[in-house]
Order: structure tokens, then C-alpha cells, then sequence
């Protein structure tokens, strides 16, 4: 039987609710609305909601080193960025044209643009790959309006008057986007005429799309494209890395190109290399991943 869809007008409290929002964060400044965001982080926190045994169990998985007291210490200061993700997302619900525009230059900012300036010159199309950490969305938007034309690969949102309303801010910054399944296609289009793609590759990823490679310790289905496509097209591949900062900024570093080499012979090598660099950049700022995520489905034993 076909999911039944939510219409429009049966969406219509929620409708309103979001653009309730989404007015009232148009109006917050910067600083209120970080400390706002704080304080409901620490009230849900305090009151073990929203997947709070899945963030636990992740970490104690992948951070055992950590004290009882500083394992708590991190969920509390994941819970306050996950306050403040909320708080930004509902800036995508303003009823301002070209709110989203004009807010992301608040909230995230790029470094590394001559990085995929040089990549870009070469012709042969660059594949980011990036992760969940700080305002992801927010980094990706910075990268945007800072000139770089990139298609994130990502999935279509339901009900559709809320993929619309994404895709309208996301439209507005000049990011384009390639829906999957079914998503090769236009990914490999955009390589071919020299353009950049983005894949996130932090997440569960199930065969034949993702591969077992070893993050944390654990070896666990992760996305396996990347060493295929750069092998297939020639692409740069560069590494995005974003993180949240003490005042509640987002950087998004465009890094030096990652030179896979004998890895493009091998989708494991590569999909490992790109592993090893987001296990990196998630233990530089563990208080800002997506440790509610079910990222370890179906471990395969290292033994």
C-alpha cells in the first residue's frame, strides 16, 4: 500500500506553527538567539528526551575514555547545539523573501575557497565530502554564496510543501541539489561538465551504496562512492569540514585536495581514507555531531 501523504490542508496547524517560527526567530538577534537555544538544549537534556540512550549509547561506543562525568558533560553540549540547530532551521520557515539569505552570513562562514579554486581549474569536476557537524546546512550555504556552484546529494523531503520551502532557501543561496535513490545520473552530468557535487559521508550506509571500513573502531557500512566517481571522472576530491564555535559560529574549511592514489583502484582503501578524515574532524569537536544517529547498524567484528 502507497504512504499515504499529508495534504496541504490537513497540514495547515503545522503550516502556521512553523511560520509562527519562523517569524519570531527573524526577530531575535544573534546573541539572544544562542543563548535561547542554550537553555532549551540544556531543559531537554535535563529531561532525557529526543534520542537521548541512542546519543548516549554512540558515545560510549566511540569515546570509552571519557569519564562518567565528561561523557555527561559532552551530551549536555550536544543537546545545546542541537537547541541551536532547531533555532537556525527555523529561519527557513520566515515569512521574509530572501530571509535565508541574508541570515546565513550571520551564522557561517568558508574558509579554503583557493582550495577548490584550484581543484575547479582542472576541468574535471571537484566531490566534496562532508559531515554532520556544527550547521551543516548553514556551512554549505556559506560555500555557496561564496561562488562555489555545488549539488549536495540528499533526499526528498515529505510532506512536499516542506521540500519546497527547503528547497526555495536552498534555491536562494545558489545551492542545487541531486535527489536519491536515483541520484548517479545527475551527480555524474555535473562532474562531467567540470561542476562540484557534495555527499555527506558520516552516516549508516547500506550495501550496495556503502561498504564496511572502520570508524571509531568498529567496522560499519559507510558510503563507497567517492574513490569510484573520482576514479570514473577524474574529480578533485576535498574534504569540507564544518564546526561550531564557543559563540555559536559555523566555519566551513574547504581543505587541501586528498590525494587518494592507489586508493582509486580500491573503493574500500578510498571509502576508508575518507572515514579516517570525518573520525578526525569528529573527535577536534565532538560536541557538535550528530551523535543521535543510529550510525552503527549491522557492525561487522574488526576480529
Amino acid at each position: 500500500m502507497a504512504k499515504r501523504k499529508l495534504p496541504r490542508w490537513q497540514a495547515a496547524p503545522l503550516i502556521a506553527l512553523l511560520s509562527a517560527l519562523g517569524l519570531f526567530a527573524s526577530a531575535l538577534p544573534r546573541r539572544l538567539e544562542v543563548f535561547l537555544a542554550r537553555i532549551l538544549g540544556r531543559l531537554v537534556f535535563r529531561a532525557r528526551l529526543f534520542k537521548r540512550k541512542v546519543v548516549e549509547s554512540n558515545i560510549s561506543r566511540c569515546l570509552p575514555q571519557l569519564s562518567a562525568a565528561k561523557r555527561q558533560t559532552l551530551i549536555r553540549r550536544n543537546y545545546e547545539h542541537y537547541g541551536l540547530l532547531l533555532f537556525e532551521y527555523m529561519h527557513f520557515f520566515s515569512p521574509f523573501k530572501g530571509h535565508w539569505r541574508r541570515y546565513v552570513p550571520t551564522v557561517a562562514r568558508m574558509e579554503g575557497f583557493e582550495h577548490w579554486e584550484k581543484a575547479h581549474a582542472r576541468g574535471h569536476g571537484v566531490i566534496f565530502f562532508c559531515s554532520h557537524l556544527g550547521s551543516w546546512e548553514a556551512g554549505a550555504a556559506s560555500i555557496a554564496l561564496s561562488g562555489v556552484e555545488a549539488t549536495i546529494v540528499t533526499t526528498v523531503l515529505t510532506p512536499r510543501w516542506l521540500h519546497d520551502k527547503i528547497t526555495a532557501c536552498r534555491d536562494s543561496v545558489g545551492m542545487k541539489a541531486a535527489y536519491h535513490p536515483g541520484s548517479m545520473p545527475a551527480v555524474l552530468k555535473t562532474l562531467r561538465r567540470g561542476g562540484s557535487v557534495a555527499f555527506m559521508n558520516d552516516q549508516y550506509a547500506a550495501p550496495p551504496m556503502g561498504l564496511p571500513v572502520v570508524f571509531f573502531g568498529t567496522r560499519v557500512d559507510t558510503l563507497a562512492v567517492i574513490g569510484p566517481l573520482a576514479r570514473r571522472t577524474g574529480a578533485a576530491v576535498l574534504p569540507l569540514h564544518t564546526f561550531r564555535d564557543a559563540n555559536g559560529m559555523t566555519t566551513a574549511v574547504i581543505e587541501p585536495e586528498l590525494e587518494l592514489g592507489d586508493a582509486l583502484d580500491d573503493a574500500a582503501a578510498a571509502t576508508q581514507r575518507v572515514a579516517s578524515r570525518v573520525e578526525l574532524w569528529v573527535r577536534a569537536n565532538p560536541e557538535n555531531w550528530l551523535w543521535m544517529h543510529r550510525r552503527f547498524k549491522n557492525v561487522v567484528p574488526t576480529a
